[in-house]
């Protein structure tokens, strides 16, 4: 608070009822302009907060702002072709190695060969999935019966050896 006013000659002024009245008039009206203008938190107000004064104001409108041409075009618009298999192309051999290890084939065999029946979807896969193998087998020029042949041309080498080295 402020010191009220002396008198020289050493006796106190005291203020009128008036005076008082305008005093608090006016510190009313210095505090009533204190806030923020009215819609500025809906508004987004002129860039109060700190971190918004450098940047550059964003565009509020969302999609795409390159120019579309709206009358006839002279150039046919080239339109990118899918592949139709979204598997990448792998070799035969790779193909062949990734089905014979394959896990849900090989499940599915051995409950073949254990004398289960399959459902039809189930079956119709592995046979789709044997088509592919054969396939590829004779794409490579190989056989089942490889495996087979070369032992048994070991034995037939082996009893030659062991007969006479004919």
């Amino acid at each position: 608070m402020k010191k009220p006013f002396t008198n020289p000659r050493g006796k106190v002024r005291r203020k009128t009822r008036e005076e008082l009245n305008q005093e608090g008039r006016d510190r009313k009206r210095e505090k009533k302009h204190r806030g923020n203008v009215s819609g500025s938190r809906a508004n987004g107000g002129d860039g109060a907060s700190g971190s918004g004064r450098g940047k550059q104001q964003k565009d509020p409108r969302i999609g795409s702002k390159k120019p579309i041409p709206l009358g006839v075009t002279d150039t046919p618009v080239n339109k990118q072709h899918k592949p139709k298999s979204e598997k990448p192309m792998l070799s035969p051999q790779a193909e062949l190695e990734m089905l014979e290890t394959d896990e849900r084939l090989d499940a599915l065999l051995e409950r073949l060969e254990e004398g289960e029946t399959l459902s039809a979807d189930d079956q119709a896969w592995v046979d789709a999935k044997l088509d592919r193998i054969d396939e590829l087998m004779q794409k490579l020029g190989l056989s089942y019966d490889d495996d087979e042949e070369e032992e048994e041309e070991g034995k037939e080498d082996m009893m030659r050896l062991l007969k006479g080295g004919n």
